[in-house]
């Protein structure tokens, strides 16, 4: 994501949890509705907003899918994502939610990136909604 975390806490639990994953919806994100909101996606809401031009410590994430990275203009964006040449599709966003800086060297998200498959796959399919 493009998305700069500052907040030491970020990366809390990179597994989900059996109640996250029962019901399917922290692990499948097909047929997801705008408002179906994986429960993965709870460490992403500690600094990004989904609405429109609603910045937290990081970006608002709404329209980012598609998008090139460093597209929010109200965001203050690290220099090295801006000219990342980044378009955020599925398989640009989960190799960032994977490894932030392995993808961005000198992005400003300080999140050591999600684990787990499943957990970002939820969560590409839930910011394609956006």
């Amino acid at each position: 994501m493009t998305l700069a975390l500052a907040l030491a806490g970020c990366g809390a639990g990179d597994r989900a949890s059996e109640q996250d994953t029962a019901d399917g919806r922290a692990v499948a994100g097909a047929g997801m509705d705008r408002g179906d909101r994986p429960a993965a996606f709870a460490r992403c809401a500690t600094c990004h907003q989904t609405a429109p031009g609603r910045n937290g410590v990081g970006p608002s994430l709404a329209g980012v899918f598609g998008a090139p990275a460093g597209h929010e203009p109200t965001y203050a964006y690290s220099k090295a994502l801006r000219a990342s040449g980044l378009v955020w599709d599925a398989e640009t966003l989960d190799a960032y939610l994977a490894d932030p800086r392995g993808v961005v060297p000198g992005t400003k998200m300080a999140f050591a990136g999600v684990r787990s498959a499943e957990e970002r796959a939820a969560i590409v399919a839930y910011l394609e909604t956006l």
